[in-house]
């Protein structure tokens, strides 16, 4: 007796293991090891705005932080377009890094170390390159599942991508020039 398995609207697998093979495969794998980093990538998001709120940079970080969090929920609409189980565990294991790495020793007890700014954004835009490779194969995919992806969506997501990375450049080297002026 075969299984069937809705590996996205209008496409069916069949076969014993394809009742198993979802999360095995690699499209899943993929897209929830993404789901990982977009939702660590949110959360640091979220923080750096926060901190940074009444500073010049303030509202290009919140900015940055509501489109960063917009593009994980894109990632997730997309994810249950294609029959991609969310692999939960994933997705609070980037909430919990992401609360670690602020615990990490730096010689600096109840202040922030001068340099965290400067390693925030790099992470952050170290995230957003990441993101837009993910869009790249995305738009790259073939066979069945690719045509669940929209075309256009993808390119605008790559867009604001190109378009994030940009800004987090000017923001990190503007936060370098001034930190490593000091000393």
């Amino acid at each position: 007796m075969a299984h069937t398995t809705r590996s996205a609207p209008g496409h069916a697998r069949t076969g014993a293991a394809s009742a198993v093979a979802p999360m095995r495969a690699p499209l899943a794998i993929y897209l929830n090891d993404h789901l990982f980093g977009a939702t660590l990538g949110s959360e640091l998001a979220r923080r750096v705005a926060k901190q940074h709120a009444m500073s010049a940079a303030g509202a290009t970080l919140v900015r940055l932080a509501d489109e960063i969090a917009q593009d994980r929920a894109t990632l997730l609409l997309i994810m249950r377009d294609l029959g991609v189980p969310v692999r939960r565990y994933k997705m609070g294991a980037g909430w919990l890094l992401e609360k670690a790495g602020r615990t990490k020793t730096n010689g600096f007890l109840v202040r922030r170390a001068p340099l965290s700014s400067v390693i925030e954004l790099e992470n952050l835009r170290l995230g957003v390159e990441g993101k837009r490779l993910m869009w790249l194969a995305l738009r790259a995919m073939g066979g069945p599942q690719s045509s669940v992806l929209d075309d256009e969506q993808l390119s605008r997501l790559l867009d604001r991508a190109q378009e994030q990375s940009a800004t987090l450049e000017e923001l990190r080297l503007r936060a370098a020039a001034d930190v490593l002026s000091r000393y």
